[in-house]
């Protein structure tokens, strides 16, 4: 019986490691990922100047309401955690094991 030796595959490289995958395949599914949430977020009249706005229309908020405008800023931060944390939560439950670097 020859030598039956296998070759063990190369160690991911620390940019690889960092991004999750090879900087190409990322790439490709932030893009996709990208144009999902853009065409999910135009369905229902959000466009990217209106992002910008709203950011700017925060920031004028808090220094014009003071603490009013803190409360505002709560409901909205419970308002975006609703759907954030769960999906957060489940994906660190049933996404795949990553090694520790």
């Amino acid at each position: 019986m020859p030598n039956d030796t296998r070759e063990l595959p190369a160690a991911p490289d620390g940019l690889t490691r960092f991004l999750g995958g090879s900087p190409l395949s990322v790439a490709f599914r932030l893009v996709l990922l990208s144009i999902l949430v853009g065409v999910v977020l135009a369905a229902i009249g959000f466009d990217p100047y209106n992002i910008i706005r709203s950011i700017e229309l925060l920031f004028r908020r808090l220094w014009d309401l003071g603490f009013d405008a803190v409360n505002w800023l709560w409901r909205y931060f419970l308002l975006g955690a609703v759907i954030v944390i769960p999906v957060w939560l489940l994906s660190r439950l049933f996404g795949s094991p990553r090694s520790r670097w």
